[in-house]
């Protein structure tokens, strides 16, 4: 990954190869969230709106370049990203606005925008050799990682707390999950899935403590200036701005 220039503490300004931590600054444990940091000068050597116009790439992999992975890492093969976004004119009219688009990201395999951050989840994972990829959901982002794992026969550990919808908790079991079922919040379930990653060296794909998961769903964002024919993607961003890992959200 010669195009991540390093992770930086957004409280300390601190920074850390990657290969130096595995997910947060140590000083402050799991508020120690970080931010992947990128070479956007080597990247616009290899990424141009040219190459991306002639990419026969339909999914979120046609955005490697910025994304946190080598160019020759394996991916998943269900489709992932890429989904339409419709000009919506009768909405537009409703809210009293001139144009609105609305991005279907119900096509994502398990019908969720959490289908971008999983997938990261799998290649990380699976670059680190871990055995189980771990994650605490009450639902979309458990089925997302669930159904991304079947597809490579990744074995992986869901963390729910016990009230959770009982169709979710039957689609992970369908897709072939071991589901845990914690008394108590998803607050309970979060903690008890940071305990048994950090004690079994299990790959934590939870958003908020993994820093490679926001920069999956970053990825609805690029196709949104792709699909609208923006040309933010591609102009060579300032010294200020080359500090930034993110592209703007919408979300």
């Amino acid at each position: 990954m010669d195009h991540v220039l390093h992770l930086r503490s957004l409280l300390s300004g601190q920074t850390f190869r990657p290969d130096e931590v595995d997910y947060v600054d140590p000083a402050y444990g799991p508020d120690g969230i970080l931010d992947v940091v990128y070479d956007y000068d080597l990247i616009a050597t290899r990424l141009s709106r040219e190459s991306l116009r002639q990419s026969g790439e339909t999914s979120i992999w046609r955005y490697k370049p910025l994304l946190p992975v080598r160019a020759d890492a394996p991916v998943p093969p269900l489709q992932v990203g890429w989904t339409p976004l419709y000009d919506a004119p009768r909405l537009a009219a409703e809210l009293g606005l001139r144009r609105v688009w609305v991005k279907d990201d119900g096509r994502n395999p398990s019908a969720s925008f959490k289908d971008r951050a999983s997938a990261i989840a799998v290649v990380k994972a699976q670059e680190r050799h871990a055995p189980i990829i771990t994650t605490a959901s009450t639902g979309n982002a458990a089925a997302a990682l669930s159904g991304l794992c079947a597809s490579v026969g990744q074995a992986n550990v869901i963390f729910v707390p016990e009230k959770a919808p009982a169709a979710k908790i039957a689609q992970l079991l369908a897709f072939g999950s071991t589901v845990m079922l914690v008394k108590g919040t998803y607050d309970d379930a979060f903690d008890l899935c940071l305990q048994a990653s950090a004690a079994y060296g299990w790959y934590n794909r939870n958003t908020g403590y993994n820093p490679y998961m926001s920069e999956g769903k970053k990825t609805a964002t690029l196709e949104i200036c792709e699909q609208l024919n923006c040309c933010l993607l591609y102009t060579s961003p300032s010294p200020r701005d080359r500090t930034r890992s993110r592209m703007p959200s919408s979300a």
